[in-house]
């Protein structure tokens, strides 16, 4: 008897628990909606610290709440490892959105530079064909793909849709696969092409790209999601992506 009265008592406390987490997650999505009916919440769902939940924005930001709404904290959550030290929970979360909206991407609307062999590893990265650094990246994607890293491009014009390298861009991605390739070859080494408008995935990248945590360019999405800013030599990413 006593053991079916403390079953009870258990599958009730865990019921309680659910029921609390949901209650926790509607109540933190109407209160951000009060305070703001911009927000919008993607997600919110217990984090890893006892009390506090975890909210993800539409716009690709982390906000962590208490489970009445009444506290936010804007920033990283970080986990001290013995092995490992400090361990980027926020980040590791980010990153798993990350490989969700690279993998859902149509490579039928990216730059593609493929190796000649196997594919060993696979880069997404976000550029400008303006910007000075993506340019040198662009001279390493011979090397890169002599170790078998596929890359495969993505439009990130920094001034936006009215800027010149968005209209660069534009003519970049009105071509099929093959001339992409050639008019972004001969952009980034800076030649004038002429300008050509058609329904091209330009600004939706740029938007996906923000959503991502993208800030500047170039900026390197991994296989596992993870976020490289910044311009980096082949071999460097050799040994990140622990190629042979």
């Amino acid at each position: 008897m006593r053991s079916t009265t403390l079953t009870s008592a258990m599958m009730l406390l865990l019921t309680g628990s659910v029921w609390a987490a949901d209650g926790a997650e509607e109540t933190i999505r109407q209160q951000l909606k009060q305070v703001d009916a911009r927000l919008q919440v993607q997600s919110v769902e217990p984090a890893p610290v006892a009390g506090l939940y975890e909210v993800m924005l539409s716009s690709g930001e982390t906000l962590y709440s208490d489970m009445k709404g009444e506290y936010l904290l804007a920033g990283q959550l970080f986990r001290v490892d013995a092995d490992q030290g400090l361990v980027n929970l926020t980040e590791q979360k980010r990153n798993v959105a990350r490989q969700a909206a690279i993998a859902a991407l149509d490579p039928a609307d990216m730059v593609v530079y493929p190796p000649s062999g196997e594919v060993k590893a696979t880069i997404h990265v976000f550029t400008d064909v303006d910007c000075p650094y993506c340019r040198k990246l662009h001279e390493e994607v011979p090397a890169l793909n002599k170790m078998g890293v596929q890359v495969n491009y993505l439009a990130f014009p920094r001034g936006g849709p009215s800027s010149p390298a968005h209209a660069k861009m534009q003519t970049i991605w009105c071509g099929d696969a093959d001339e992409r390739r050639e008019r972004m070859d001969s952009i980034k080494e800076g030649a004038r092409l002429d300008n050509e408008t058609c329904d091209s995935p330009v600004l939706d990248q740029f938007m996906l790209g923000q959503k991502l945590g993208v800030t500047g360019t170039p900026a390197l999405i991994l296989d596992d999601g993870t976020l490289l800013p910044g311009y980096m030599p082949a071999a460097r990413l050799q040994q990140i992506m622990k190629l042979d």
